[in-house]
């Protein structure tokens, strides 16, 4: 019988602490998102580089798919949503959170758990195609127009690079503590 209750208290606080990871993976998507935030002129409709897509990879890398997804559709959405971007919210909310579980199901393939550098680098460059897509029909959609996206994707791409850039090697680092190995 003691055990029996032991597993009943231990799940909720599983699901809690679940909870608590997921809430601050959003905030700090969001708060990557809003801290390096510049408008890029090369394109027409807007398009931003931010370290947003950074903390996107660490999340996805670092607790998998799901966390991922909901990080980055969350997260990126909100900055959407509250920083005047509203229109974009929904494109953002569904190419980021796809981004995010790509990016989380590569590093955790065959029991990897985001500990191969090699599997975390070409899961970034994976999901890239997927962002640039979404953004592209979304985009296509919102002007009515299929040639005017094709001026977001450089900014697109750099943003992406960046991100790679910064989380894979700070994904190195967060593996070394034994929170994350």
């Amino acid at each position: 019988m003691q055990n029996t209750h032991t597993q009943s208290i231990s799940k909720p606080r599983s699901q809690t602490f679940d909870l608590i990871i997921t809430a601050m993976l959003i905030a700090l998507v969001f708060v990557s998102t809003v801290f390096l935030n510049i408008k890029l002129p090369i394109t027409a409709n807007g398009g931003l580089v931010h370290l947003g897509t950074a903390m996107l990879f660490i999340a996805s890398i670092l607790f998998g798919p799901k966390k991922g997804a909901i990080a980055g559709a969350a997260g990126m959405g909100l900055f959407d949503i509250f920083g005047g971007w509203l229109v974009w919210a929904p494109i953002t909310i569904v190419a980021r959170g796809i981004q995010g579980y790509i990016v989380g199901k590569i590093a955790y393939a065959k029991g990897r758990e985001g500990n191969s550098i090699g599997l975390n680098l070409i899961a970034t460059i994976v999901s890239i195609p997927f962002m640039v897509a979404v953004y592209y029909i979304g985009e296509g959609i919102l002007y009515s127009n299929w040639v005017a996206p094709l001026a977001s994707i450089p900014g697109d791409l750099v943003q992406n690079v960046l991100g790679i850039v910064i989380a894979v090697p700070v994904c190195v680092v967060l593996k070394k503590i034994p929170y994350f190995k």
